[in-house]
C-alpha cells in the first residue's frame, strides 16, 4: 500500500508543483494569456495565494513522508488539496470551463488521504 502512496503522490505533487508554481511566479495577464481566464474573477492576491497553497501541497505530499517527521501530515496535505480542487470545480463550473482535469485531481487527492491515513495507521 505505500508503493501506491508513494506513486499517487508523486503524480500529485509534479502536478501541483508545476500548476502552484505558474501561479506563483506569474502575474495575472500572463495567466489569462495562457488560458487561465478564471483569473479575472479574483484579485492578484488571491491568485497567489491559491498557488502557494498548491506548491505547500504538493511538498506536504511528499516531505513527511520521505523525511518520516510527523508523516500524518502527508494525508492532511492531501485531504486539504481535495479542498482546494473542489473549490476549483465550482469556479470552473459557473464560467463553463472545463474542470475534468481539477475532478481527477480532487479523487486522486482523496485517494491519496484515504491510503495515507491508512498507511498512517498500520
Amino acid at each position: 500500500m505505500i508503493v501506491a502512496v508513494w506513486i499517487i503522490n508523486a503524480l500529485l505533487a509534479l502536478a501541483f508543483l508545476g500548476a502552484g508554481g505558474v501561479k506563483v511566479l506569474r502575474s495575472k495577464p500572463a495567466l489569462q494569456s495562457i488560458g487561465m481566464t478564471w483569473v479575472n474573477g479574483f484579485p492578484a492576491g488571491a491568485v497567489k495565494l491559491i498557488g502557494a497553497a498548491e506548491v505547500i501541497g504538493a511538498l506536504g505530499l511528499i516531505l513527511p513522508l520521505l523525511t518520516n517527521i510527523a508523516p500524518v501530515l502527508t494525508p492532511i496535505a492531501a485531504a486539504a488539496l481535495a479542498v482546494l480542487m473542489v473549490g476549483g470545480i465550482i469556479v470552473h463550473m459557473r464560467l463553463d470551463e472545463p474542470f475534468v482535469p481539477t475532478i481527477v485531481l480532487a479523487i486522486l487527492s482523496i485517494i491519496s488521504a484515504v491510503l495515507g491515513f491508512m498507511v498512517i495507521a498500520s
